[in-house]
């Protein structure tokens, strides 16, 4: 039963009872009214009808007692009602607020759905309408890169190519330039004298030490002077030093002005007879080369053999063909004949050895310094040890010392304990004794 309809009930049934009540006390009084005021008729004429109004009364005082108690519970209970009523009320007031804001954030949440998913169709259009643009330009994209990289790629191919080959033309003007150079010293050096082609020989000597590695007064010199047992000037063209003290004499002096005319001749006895002192200059080289006994020189630390440079080697070449023993018979005299080719690779071979020498040297210094440093450090603990020591003898000292101005044992018998019996009987002070650590 709803609050509304309890509350119309109670209402009725208030109003039924307070009418009833007022009708029973009006027909009481009324009775009062209407009966006899002596006692004799009131007792005998109208008690029976008293009696059964009283009890009437009683009994319409006890129902209304009821009705009353009746309606305070169902005023009660009314109140309960009416407070379960305002708190309902509020609630749905509530919920109806809740209500609002579900459907307004429901109504937000629609519209963003429904704006993402536009959005997201709009996207995906676009992106398949750019897609579908992008597969028709594509390979139109693609060939015209395409185009571009091989017009680039042809352009660079095409400067490369000719920086490449101005580099090529440049050093084909420098190699032209060069070999004109070395021809034109070639040609002087063959029609000029015997001492022009020694000193061309000597250059092309020095040009190929420098081109093998080896540097100029470190390892090899030039024309340095030596004295032998008789006292004579001997002067080699070229000593190489080799580790450990050991040297290699190279000369260079060769006679190529019958070579010259062999290669210039017109008639094949002339080349034969120009060929013939070609090879006898050599062998007077040879000869000469062996009598000076350059090995032999006091500080040359050298093998028996010298080496002879011929720096033309179609000369040494035309010559050992002719004379096959030729060679041999050089080495029968301690020379050893050698030519550019030749002479590079063993030159090459002693700057290996001396970057060798210089690792081992550089191991070895290490080592050394390695033993200075082990050495010194031993010395330098032996020091600490020796510090330490004094350091414990001098606190020792400072012990020893303290114990004499001061001893706890025997205070009155130290330095101190005596200064300051002096004090006591009356010395006169002006400074007092500070406070010695224990």
């Amino acid at each position: 039963m709803s609050p509304v309809a309890l509350g119309w009930i109670l209402l009725v049934l208030g109003l039924l009872t307070g009418g009833l009540l007022g009708w029973l006390i009006a027909r009481l009084y009324l009775l009062r009214a209407m009966t006899p005021k002596s006692d004799l008729e009131r007792n005998f004429v109208q008690k029976p009808l008293y009696d059964a109004l009283q009890t009437q009364y009683d009994l319409c005082r006890e129902d209304l007692q009821e009705k009353l108690e009746e309606i305070k519970i169902l005023t009660g209970q009314n109140a309960a009602q009416q407070q379960s009523l305002t708190h309902f009320q509020e609630k749905l007031a509530t919920q109806k607020e809740d209500l609002q804001a579900l459907q307004e954030r429901a109504r937000l949440d629609f519209e963003n759905l429904a704006n993402r998913l536009l959005e997201e169709k709009s996207q995906k259009f676009t992106a398949q309408n750019q897609q579908q643009l992008g597969d028709l330009l594509n390979p139109l994209r693609e060939k015209i890169k395409e185009f571009e990289d091989n017009i680039d790629k042809r352009f660079r191919e095409e400067m490369e190519g000719r920086v490449s080959l101005k580099k090529e033309i440049e050093h084909l003007r420098e190699l032209n330039h060069q070999l004109s150079h070395d021809a034109n010293n070639l040609v002087s050096a063959l029609k000029g004298g015997q001492k022009t082609q020694g000193d061309w020989g000597e250059v092309q000597l020095e040009m190929l030490l420098e081109k093998a590695g080896l540097e100029k007064n470190v390892h090899y010199t030039a024309q340095s002077s030596f004295k032998d047992e008789e006292g004579k000037q001997k002067r080699p063209d070229f000593i190489i030093h080799l580790p450990e003290d050991k040297h290699l004499i190279i000369d260079a002096k060769v006679s190529l002005t019958a070579y010259e005319q062999f290669f210039n001749a017109d008639t094949p006895e002339a080349e034969r007879r120009h060929l013939k002192a070609h090879i006898d200059s050599i062998r007077n080289h040879i000869k000469g080369l062996s009598s000076k006994n350059y090995q032999q020189l006091y500080h040359i630390n050298s093998p028996d053999y010298l080496l002879l440079f011929v720096p033309i080697e179609p000369a040494f070449a035309i010559a050992l063909k002719e004379d096959q023993r030729l060679f041999l018979d050089a080495l029968d005299q301690n020379i050893v004949l050698v030519t550019t080719s030749t002479l590079l690779a063993t030159m090459r071979t002693v700057s290996y050895i001396w970057k060798q020498e210089k690792q081992k040297r550089s191991v070895l210094e290490i080592a050394r310094q390695s033993g200075l440093l082990y050495d010194r450090l031993c010395a330098f603990v032996e020091d600490l040890k020796n510090v330490g020591a004094r350091i414990d003898q001098a606190q020792e000292s400072w012990h020893d010392a303290m114990n004499k101005l001061t001893d706890a044992k025997r205070p009155g018998d130290t330095l101190i304990g005596r200064a300051e019996k002096i004090k006591a009987l009356g010395a006169k002070t002006s400074r007092q004794l500070p406070d010695l650590p224990v």
